[in-house]
């Protein structure tokens, strides 16, 4: 799989938090080779399904039809952006949609998606008429604004207030295996789990695998929750991005690039799930990081695990550098790294494994400090 050329298609395209028409398009065509059914849910999660192709041998449970077991794949494919709150003559205001970093957003080139797409940038007053204690602190919002360089009556007939602004940055290779994009979180993900459904066609595996790309986890992770529900999965797997390492981040919160993905181990990681994970890396000796997640916010983890009576739940992540900017950076390798743990993952699942790895009175107890 050509991972770069995938890349470059889907963080070119836009997909805000609840407006993910336009990359839900580009991910039903990365995936749609590699599995047998694909559909759009109510909320807007596409859902695509490879079927197991071995049997399962225990009675009810094998052939098709919904009594077989499944592992659900989540990746929201939803980004951060902006989205305008007012129409002033010529220039527009703006406010933040999914957790922006307001302290990059002066001179930052975007594309407002009104009636049709308009290239603009982000400016705001020059620092040579601001008083010496503007200067020294960040813009505020309202006093932002995009200019599209349009006159004042034909911004007025082509932006509505509400219409969503995307940041308009291409992929840029950079050195050793890494590239910098926007929306690498969570494309990112996007493409690994592409790898692994490649991954899958030759490989043989006994449960269904429900490959789904959420919406809206950047502001409420109502697409994992609604898909999750719908699919009613046995087991889960949060696929997302976590902090690369950099300067003055802790080797506690972020992981190196190039060296594999990461594991969760945390409230909303089962055990079970993740000594498996674990298992797998091993087994094909592929490098990988645990990663503590003491909260269970932050992935689709949380949302998926807490669905009907409970999902036993694991995440894995690509370390990404500069998060919710529009210069995030990643290596390749561990987009295909994490494609090959998930594929590896699918194919050990067997009939034993809810019964056996996942019943909590045959985990081993957390022994107590002394």
């Amino acid at each position: 799989m050509e991972i770069i050329s995938l890349l470059e298609t889907l963080t070119r395209t836009a997909g805000l938090s609840g407006f993910e028409q336009t990359i839900r398009r580009e991910v039903r065509a990365a995936w749609g080779s590699h599995v047998d059914e694909m559909r759009t849910d109510t909320l807007g999660n596409l859902i695509a399904l490879k079927r197991g192709n071995i049997g399962m041998g225990d009675a009810g449970r094998g052939g098709p039809g919904p009594s077989r077991l499944k592992v659900m794949l989540a990746s929201h494919m939803d980004e951060i952006g902006l989205m305008v709150t007012r129409i002033r003559g010529s220039f527009l205001s703006i406010t933040e949609v999914g957790g922006v970093d307001q302290r990059l957003l002066l001179g930052q080139p975007v594309l407002v998606h009104g009636r049709r797409e308009l290239p603009g940038v982000i400016g705001s007053r020059p620092p040579h008429i601001l008083t010496a204690g503007e200067r020294d602190k960040l813009v505020p919002w309202d006093e932002l604004i995009v200019d599209v360089g349009l006159p004042a009556e034909e911004v007025a007939e082509l932006v509505r207030i509400g219409d969503v602004i995307s940041f308009r940055q291409e992929l840029r290779e950079l050195m050793s295996g890494r590239v910098s994009a926007k929306a690498l979180d969570n494309r990112a993900s996007i493409a690994a789990i592409a790898v692994c459904l490649e991954a899958l066609q030759s490989r043989t595996h006994s449960w269904d695998v429900f490959a789904v790309a959420t919406v809206q986890e950047e502001e409420t992770m109502g697409g994992a929750m609604t898909s999750t529900y719908g699919v009613e999965p046995d087991v889960g797997i949060a696929v997302d991005v976590t902090h690369g390492d950099g300067p003055g981040i802790s080797d506690a919160e972020a992981f190196p690039l190039g060296k594999g993905p990461t594991i969760g181990y945390g409230p909303s990681n089962h055990p079970g799930v993740h000594q498996e994970l674990v298992d797998a890396a091993k087994a094909i000796e592929l490098p990988y990081h645990v990663e503590a997640m003491p909260r269970g916010g932050g992935t689709d983890a949380w949302a998926m695990e807490v669905v009907r009576s409970g999902v036993p739940t694991g995440v894995v992540s690509i370390p990404i550098r500069h998060m919710h900017m529009p210069v995030e950076v990643v290596a390749v390798k561990d987009i295909e790294r994490a494609g090959r743990l998930l594929a590896e993952f699918v194919t050990r699942l067997d009939e034993s494994f809810l019964t056996e790895r996942l019943a909590w009175d045959k985990l081993p107890i957390q022994e107590k400090g002394k």
